[in-house]
């Protein structure tokens, strides 16, 4: 796998369907870890389903909730996931064990919950109705400050390294605050025309670069630098560096994304199962691509270090790639492709031990018997997993999972080792229980009690539809 060619060979962006993955429920949201070798996929039924994605096999499966799970975050390292649940819980769990290490309760229904991109220590979460919470894995919390306007239809993010947190509320105000002092560093209003203002649905960062965009309201996908924006500081007026919309059918946006080198821009459509793919530098639309007619979008993710996308509707996750073509002559320049049978006349001493036919050019044997010495121990790190601040890779990333495998036909007078339990004496001590996970309340002021998340309305107006079927969430034994 050698990562650098993959800028030298045509577009880096997906072309074509190359297939689905099936994770025996209903899926609902996804996210990559830092590598792009494990694809996590939230459930309706609660469940936490993570993909090997080069071999496309689920590689373990989470029985994280109860309820449906609405967002996923992975650490830095890949050995811990945040996930979110319509329930109004948090939990961080172990991703090689699968066990709960802690979990949160919050008063109201969370939207968002994301991991702090450096650090393992904080969790930034968006409940509904209510200003974004900073969460500390050790119970604390620290509730962000809103604007003058106090709206409460909060969205917000991490940027790229998670020293600045990024807030937008209904009324288009977007705030900088610092992540450890939540001092406000810079804010600017996104505004059409003279005064009317459009609300924030989104703000999402590229993995290399400081760009940053927001999906807005009103149709537009705006991308901002983030140098730019500190320069300007409060209540600044920031020109952004791209204004993307679909000028045909004035699609609404679901999800946005940035591609794994920040290059290009994926945009789900919340009408249908399309995504549109812009150039970044230019602005210009390069591709759409179609999904089965009819469904909706849930959401969209772009593999970190290729050109593929994972996108999730009617409860499938969808993977996009490019159209791989065999060409055999990139790797030997004298390869001919026939088009039928040709007969080869074989050399004299073509397949000798010394070769006489062949011709000897003056020093050529000397360059062949010459020896280079090749290092084979040292490892040179692939740019494409490192950070622009950093020069050696993070040695510590979960890249894969190990499966155990599963005999389904065994053979005769087969007996499972260690079936029966140990033996203990009188003085050993007891077997070791279930680690017990920490669970914290997180009370926060001024939260609806009766408010219910987004992605159960969906659920109980489809429900009223059918018939009135019976819920998704799944009982635990």
């Amino acid at each position: 796998m050698n990562l650098e060619l993959l800028e030298s060979f045509g577009q880096n962006y997906p072309e074509e369907f190359d297939g689905t993955l099936d994770c025996l429920s209903i899926a609902l949201t996804c996210a990559f870890n830092k590598r792009g070798t494990l694809l996590a996929v939230g459930c309706n039924d609660g469940r936490i389903v993570i993909w090997d994605f080069l071999t496309r096999g689920i590689a373990k499966i989470i029985s994280a909730h109860v309820h449906p799970v609405c967002s996923i975050s992975w650490s830095r390292t890949g050995h811990k996931m945040a996930s979110a649940s319509t329930d109004n819980t948090v939990c961080i769990w172990s991703v090689l064990s699968g066990e709960c290490e802690q979990k949160y309760r919050f008063p109201c229904p969370v939207l968002k919950v994301q991991f702090e991109p450096r650090g393992i220590d904080r969790l930034l979460v968006c409940p509904m109705k209510h200003a974004a919470v900073l969460v500390d894995t050790n119970g604390s919390h620290q509730v962000l400050p809103i604007d003058d306007d106090a709206d409460l239809n909060i969205v917000a993010s991490f940027d790229r390294r998670g020293d600045y947190v990024y807030t937008g509320n209904a009324k288009g105000k977007v705030l900088v605050m610092n992540a450890d002092t939540l001092e406000i560093k810079a804010s600017f209003r996104i505004v059409l025309g003279t005064s009317n203002a459009t609300a924030v649905k989104s703000i999402e960062f590229a993995r290399r670069g400081d760009w940053f965009l927001v999906n807005t309201a009103d149709r537009v996908i705006r991308v901002y630098d983030s140098k730019e924006v500190m320069t300007c500081g409060i209540d600044g007026e920031p020109e952004p560096i791209q204004k993307l919309q679909d000028l045909v059918n004035k699609t609404m946006w679901k999800k946005c994304c940035f591609s794994g080198d920040g290059e290009y821009i994926c945009a789900g459509s919340a009408r249908q199962h399309a995504l549109y793919i812009w150039e970044k530098s230019i602005g210009n639309l390069v591709k759409i691509l179609h999904g089965t007619k009819g469904e909706l979008l849930l959401d969209v993710a772009w593999h970190p270090v290729r050109p593929i996308i994972a996108s999730i509707s009617s409860g499938v996750v969808s993977v996009w790639a490019q159209n791989q073509v065999e060409n055999w002559s990139a790797f030997a320049p004298d390869f001919k492709e026939l088009d039928e049978n040709v007969e080869y006349e074989e050399r004299e001493s073509e397949f000798d031990l010394t070769d006489e036919d062949k011709s000897v050019a003056s020093g050529g044997e000397s360059k062949e018997d010459t020896e280079i010495d090749v290092d084979v121990c040292g490892i040179e790190p692939v740019a494409a997993f490192c950070s622009s601040d950093e020069e050696n890779e993070n040695t510590d990333c979960l890249q894969f999972l190990p499966i155990a495998p599963e005999v389904e036909d065994p053979e005769d007078n087969w007996v499972q080792e260690n079936t029966a339990p140990p033996v203990q004496s009188a003085g050993a001590s007891p077997p070791s229980k279930k680690k017990k996970y920490k669970v914290y309340d997180v009370q926060l002021q001024n939260t609806n009690d009766g408010e219910v998340h987004p992605m159960l309305l969906k659920t109980k107006d489809k429900q009223n539809i059918v018939g009135g079927k019976k819920g998704s969430a799944r009982q635990r034994k």
